[in-house]
């Protein structure tokens, strides 16, 4: 069955030619990927406290072992086959482990009493936070990474090539690793041989007016004294010794070859030192078990370096996975094709798009959506990472995104069947999770803090006190976490969402009763099953007359059929007499529809 005309085929040869970099497990399994993202330090905390800007021993931290058997095998329940496990290489943090023979990290260059995951502070490590027993820290995240495969999952961790913590030293790093920075010429600002970029002749500064969010605690202890000389230029390409608050004042860019001050000039043959060292970590972690890397703002790091690593690293693991964290759409192709990577988030995009229409601001429109797998994915749209939540974007449930959970589900429903791409979920986002209130750092922004101890209030109604049985849920928590496992398991299990090809229908139903700028339609199908996706972002019902064209009428070989279709989310079944004359259906306010005809 083929319907090739605009929808199918205009993205075929861009297709072939991606598909040569999907890996060995991928082919063999032809299954869509489902994530589910946690920060460990939150997952686990049965601790309710939540003090504003409390410590390890005041608000608790969740832990390796707490993410059990039973756990693991509720989340596999509900349609999931990667677990992304988001904090677990050891970061700079306020808490003291220096009777653990770690270094203690400076307040003035760490946000949040905990820290954030992205500012590492020995890539050969692990959290001491997640670990029962911290000297016993690293075989506990391996237990994890056994116990995650035992239950038929697979795990995916951080690689954050661009920075680290100003704080970096690895304790713990195997005897053959030189240390980052240990051989730098600190005098140059850029050297080829250096790892970092360095201000010569000036002192670091921190930046001024980091007051701790009225914490007398914090207060106490950022004295802006921290000492770095000469130094170092930040994470995001801030060339200069006192970067401002809204930098990523606690981190230090990596140096890969570019002579970022002048004019990016490339100088990666020899390869520099970075690359090898980075390539060294990724191996480490591969030889662990580990089946994947989110690599975190993978644009800023050169494609010629994950070319090389990524074409290096799957000559022994061949069907280890890489998603880069990318925002820019004229780059997609780039880091695909000659970056290798398996996949890229669609943030700059498809989850941008429908958010507005979640959010029914004025100027929504699911032209967005069309445009989305018409131009901006290029033909990419099976390797794009399609999502509603991580822990950078604001909670749906949230003041700031919908205030309600269920005003996501046509979003939720498109976001995980529009393609063969895989769709990834953010812990406490099935349960409603609202991120009310300050934790400490990040303050009242409607994202659950990565910065501070925490407890997640609505994702510890459903852990139960380390059930995992949901038994603290209210009944629509229970109808909302029951959505989107019905919704995950059909992308994996039924073939034409996992697998199909996609066709869409707005075109064709330019004119029809009921649909608008907030309706959108389409179909994906194989030879042996399809399905016709509705939903309907209005915040009142939409009566609609579907009309599928006669093209596809003819390759569906339906023509002037009576069809009976089923609804694969509540079992309603609709029917039409004679399908040339369209379908007929109500969608309720905020709804979607996953019928199998």
């Amino acid at each position: 069955m083929s319907l090739c005309a605009v929808n199918a085929c205009a993205q075929k040869n861009e297709k072939q030619m991606l598909d040569q970099n999907q890996t060995t497990t991928e082919k063999l399994e032809n299954r869509k990927l489902t994530i589910y993202q946690t920060l460990v330090r939150h997952f686990g905390n049965k601790n309710t406290t939540n003090k504003f800007y409390g410590s390890i021993e005041e608000n608790g931290s969740g832990k390796f072992n707490d993410i059990t058997e039973t756990a693991l095998k509720e989340i596999k329940k509900m349609g999931i086959n990667y677990v992304w496990y988001t904090g677990v290489i050891e970061h700079a943090t306020m808490t003291d482990y220096s009777k653990y023979s770690i270094n203690v990290d400076d307040p003035d260059v760490v946000k949040g009493r905990a820290g954030s995951p992205y500012a590492i502070k020995d890539y050969y490590d692990v959290n001491p936070d997640l670990a029962v027993d911290v000297n016993n820290r690293m075989s506990e995240y391996e237990a994890l990474i056994k116990r995650t495969h035992g239950e038929g999952l697979k795990v995916l961790m951080d690689f954050i090539p661009n920075h680290v913590a100003r704080t970096y030293f690895s304790d713990v790093k195997p005897r053959n690793v030189i240390d980052l920075g240990a051989n730098d010429d600190k005098s140059k600002s850029f050297d080829v041989n250096n790892d970092f970029y360095y201000i010569p002749n000036q002192k670091f500064e921190v930046p001024g007016g980091y007051q701790p969010g009225g914490s007398e605690f914090l207060h106490h202890l950022k004295d802006g004294r921290f000492d770095e000389n000469p130094a170092k230029a930040t994470g995001n390409n801030v060339f200069k010794a006192a970067p401002s608050i809204d930098d990523w004042f606690e981190t230090i860019k990596l140096n890969y070859g570019f002579d970022v001050q002048n004019n990016n000039e490339k100088h990666f043959v020899p390869h520099p030192p970075v690359w090898k060292k980075m390539r060294d970590i990724l191996a480490f972690w591969a030889s662990k078990g580990v089946d994947g890397f989110r690599c975190d703002m993978a644009e800023m790091v050169p494609i010629e370096f994950w070319n090389w690593a990524i074409t290096d690293l799957k000559k022994k693991y061949p069907n280890i996975i890489f998603i880069g964290e990318a925002y820019d759409r004229n780059e997609y192709k780039n880091f695909l094709v000659n970056g290798k990577f398996d996949y890229l988030y669609d943030k700059v995009g498809l989850y941008d798009g429908i958010k507005r229409l979640i959010r029914n601001e004025d100027g929504a429109d699911v032209k967005d959506i069309s445009y989305v797998w018409r131009e901006e994915s290029k033909g990419f749209s099976q390797h794009m990472l399609r999502f509603l939540e991580n822990h950078d974007e604001t909670r749906i449930a949230s003041k700031d995104f919908a205030g309600n959970a269920w005003y996501a589900v046509p979003g939720m429903v498109i976001t995980a069947t529009l393609s063969t791409g895989p769709i990834m979920v953010y812990s406490g986002q099935e349960v409603g999770e609202p991120a009310s209130g300050a934790e400490g750092f990040g303050g009242d922004d409607s994202r659950t803090s990565i910065f501070d101890y925490w407890g997640v209030p609505q994702h510890q109604k459903w852990m139960n006190g380390g059930t995992f049985d949901g038994g603290k849920l209210d009944e629509s928590q229970k109808s909302l976490r029951n959505f989107y496992s019905k919704l995950l398991n059909l992308s994996v299990s039924n073939e034409a969402i996992s697998t199909g090809d996609f066709y869409e229908l707005m075109q064709a139903n330019q004119s029809s009763q009921g649909f608008n700028q907030r309706v959108y339609a389409f179909l994906r199908y194989t030879a042996n099953k399809r399905v016709l996706v509705l939903s309907n972002f209005n915040r009142s019902e939409s009566k609609l007359k579907v009309a599928l064209p006669a093209d596809v009428l003819k390759a569906l070989k339906v023509e002037g059929k009576a069809l009976e279709f089923t609804d694969l989310l509540s079992n309603t079944k609709f029917k039409t007499a004679n399908i040339n004359n369209g379908l007929d259906i109500t969608l309720p306010a905020t709804s979607a529809v996953i019928l199998e005809f």
